[in-house]
């Protein structure tokens, strides 16, 4: 990405299933095309829950390529078009995820037969799936009295990260570790693994097909959109916007 002296790029940082993914073939492509037009003009960070391993593949599959990425709910950071770690981030992530750390939570969690392993789990967390919610938060209860944090969304997903962990606080130190500008980045996401995104302060979007509690936490928050549209067409929207004002419109009302 190359932009023009003196001028701060747009930040795009975007969770990818149901966000930047999300909507139909038409809205992924439009919001591409958008991005491709403008490229020396933005930078695009993924942030999510994938592994970077799947983050890889991807990022060979998609006409947009991201700039950095941030994975596994926080807990992975690959900077730059050679995916190298950042030392700070690294040191920062290692100091809050002991070795003994899968050992202990795996531990608590066998006490919860409903919690079932997900099949591929990257990067310092331990992540399940459950379907009953009351077993869900007591759980999440019994992790976080070890010392680490439990995290639900979806509806079904359940993941135990270090403790201050998630994609928020991972963002804003990713940000800083690379001297990019906070006030020109718009985040955008669908689910409450997202809910640290917009709990950063930063400009935010909530796609259409948001999980009705990410609704909820943000509805009254001046400085997410709350958009209409789902997916990809949301973050267009909100991206138009934001990369020509640098800022959001006025806050809805509800």
């Amino acid at each position: 990405m190359a932009v023009a002296e003196g001028r701060k790029p747009t930040v795009l940082a975007t969770d990818l299933d149901g966000t930047f993914l999300g909507g139909d073939r038409a809205a992924r492509g439009a919001l591409y095309r958008w991005i491709a037009e403008r490229r020396d003009e933005l930078m695009v960070i993924f942030v999510s829950g994938r592994g970077l391993g799947f983050m890889r593949e991807l990022a060979d599959r998609l006409p947009v390529r991201p700039d950095h990425v941030i994975a596994n709910v926080g807990t992975s950071v690959a900077a730059g078009p050679d995916w190298r770690p950042l030392a700070d981030i690294e040191s920062w992530l290692d100091a809050r995820w002991p070795k003994d750390a899968p050992a202990r939570i795996a531990k608590v969690l066998a006490r919860y037969p409903g919690l079932t392993a997900q099949p591929v789990v990257e990067g310092r967390r331990v992540s399940r799936y459950y379907r009953d919610h009351g077993e869900a938060i007591a759980a999440q209860a019994d992790v976080e009295q070890i010392g680490f944090e439990a995290l639900l969304s979806d509806g079904r997903y359940f993941d135990v990260l270090p403790s201050g962990v998630r994609k928020g606080p991972t963002l804003l130190r990713t940000l800083t570790a690379l001297g990019i500008a906070h006030e020109r980045t718009l985040v955008a996401g669908d689910t409450l693994n997202d809910l640290s995104l917009f709990e950063t302060g930063l400009a935010g979007v909530a796609v259409g097909n948001s999980e009705a509690g990410l609704v909820r936490a943000v509805r009254a928050w001046p400085n997410v959109h709350l958009s209409t549209k789902p997916g990809a067409a949301g973050v267009l929207e909100a991206l138009r916007v934001f990369h020509e004002r640098g800022s959001l419109w006025e806050h809805r009302s509800s």
